[in-house]
């Protein structure tokens, strides 16, 4: 069963519980106040950047916007259950879904790391914006092959690959070529 995940309805939800305004989430997180609007609305499909910042001025966990239930024990993710958490874009047109992310933590209370699987679906755009954010990635190829644009450099990995980066600078992931790809990526990011 495959469930989706209103992120913007989280986001307005905690912005308006903590009485803040969105022009103080949109300076507090340095990010446009349209920007802001268009995610809140579910009109725009956020990248993990954004999301990490927004989630930091609201003093929330990554993770809040993908889930509901905490837990305090031990979480287990059997793929016989899996179901697609939420879908990001990773491109700066930010129209086409090309990123579904399966959050492996879901439950996991205070959790200050976010391992995902992802499908990096095709998408034959080359436009797109690079990104940073405070903490560290990790990414293992599982299928298929990604680019990792980090910093000035360019990196092709392959299946059983790995990449282990800080995130704070720029950087991009997206499938080689117009190829559909499968990652383990497991985020840090202090809040």
């Amino acid at each position: 069963m495959t469930k989706k995940v209103s992120v913007g309805g989280k986001i307005r939800s905690l912005r308006e519980s903590k009485m803040m305004d969105l022009e103080v989430l949109a300076e507090r997180s340095q990010l446009p106040i349209e920007q802001i609007k268009a995610i809140e609305e579910d009109n725009l499909l956020p990248g993990l950047a954004p999301l990490i910042k927004i989630a930091r001025v609201l003093g929330v966990r990554l993770g809040t916007f993908l889930d509901d239930s905490q837990g305090t024990g031990a979480v287990v993710s059997r793929s016989e259950e899996a179901k697609e958490s939420v879908r990001f874009t990773n491109h700066s047109s930010a129209e086409n879904e090309n990123m579904i992310y399966r959050s492996l933590s879901e439950g996991k209370e205070n959790r200050h790391i976010e391992p995902f699987v992802i499908d990096i679906l095709p998408n034959s755009e080359q436009n797109y914006s690079m990104s940073s954010h405070e903490g560290e990635e990790f990414i293992y190829v599982l299928e298929g092959k990604v680019e990792v644009n980090y910093g000035k450099q360019t990196y092709v990995l392959e299946k059983g690959d790995s990449i282990y980066y800080d995130s704070i600078v720029k950087h991009h992931v997206h499938g080689y070529g117009d190829e559909a790809a499968r990652i383990l990526a497991v985020v840090y990011a202090p809040f």
